[in-house]
């Protein structure tokens, strides 16, 4: 495991430290101590907090997927810090198709990595607009019935709630022809295009996973507690408000 999370992404190094994390605690615990030591800097300067989130969303979801998926190499395009319309910087995730390979769970954990990450840089949590969360709910719509059909369909409610109290903006890269045809040219959104790898994480990871979801970040204090409500959408159908 160790030596194919550094042959695969890196950082330079990472192998014998991993290698000494396991020997002493589980694989979840060793994939956050890493992650944390490598935006301390102990594997070396990256040149931006873009690039040092990166790395360290890219080096954690390799050792939880055991280097074995191609959620790491290629279901991560990138991260990009961006403002908040009230000037504080926060963190998008861009995904790409490749990260189905990982699971719906481990694909969800990506974006409670990438929040793990946020909060090691001293970032706000994403403020979406009221246009950007309908632009959610269009383009997941979309995926959900044209793209991809499922037998479970989330609600426009679950995926209002999510996109309103999700801490780390889930972007990605165009990966389908079709376009949406009413949130066009949103400001912050780069494609018109649907964008099958957020899409992907939305349904399979959140809708399906969020229960677990829960019961990790509890389990390590990562404060999504915010779940909790998401998870009762589905049970009862009722929509809570951000902060309920």
């Amino acid at each position: 495991l160790a030596e194919r999370v550094e042959s695969l992404v890196g950082p330079k190094g990472v192998a014998a430290r991993i290698r000494e994390l396991l020997k002493q605690k589980p694989r979840e615990e060793t994939c956050f101590q890493v992650m944390a030591e490598i935006i301390d800097g102990k594997f070396g300067e990256f040149g931006s907090n873009e690039s040092l989130s990166e790395q360290a969303i890219r080096t954690g979801i390799t050792i939880l997927t055991e280097g074995v998926t191609a959620a790491g190499t290629e279901g991560i395009s990138k991260t990009k810090i961006s403002s908040n319309t009230d000037g504080t910087k926060y963190l998008s995730l861009y995904l790409a198709g490749p990260i189905r390979s990982a699971g719906g769970t481990s694909a969800a954990l990506t974006v409670v990595l990438a929040d793990y990450v946020r909060k090691l840089l001293k970032l706000q949590a994403y403020i979406p607009t009221d246009t950007e969360v309908e632009r959610y709910v269009e383009e997941v719509g979309i995926y959900q019935t044209v793209c991809y059909a499922r037998q479970y369909k989330m609600s426009d409610e679950e995926i209002r709630f999510l996109a309103r109290n999700c801490p780390v903006c889930i972007d990605g890269e165009p990966t389908e022809e079709i376009e949406v045809s009413i949130y066009k040219r949103v400001p912050r959104v780069e494609t018109d295009r649907i964008r099958g790898g957020m899409a992907l994480v939305v349904t399979e990871g959140f809708g399906l996973k969020s229960a677990k979801l829960l019961k990790i970040s509890k389990k390590h204090n990562l404060g999504w507690d915010w779940l909790e409500n998401f998870v009762k959408i589905g049970k009862r159908g009722k929509i809570f408000e951000k902060g309920a």
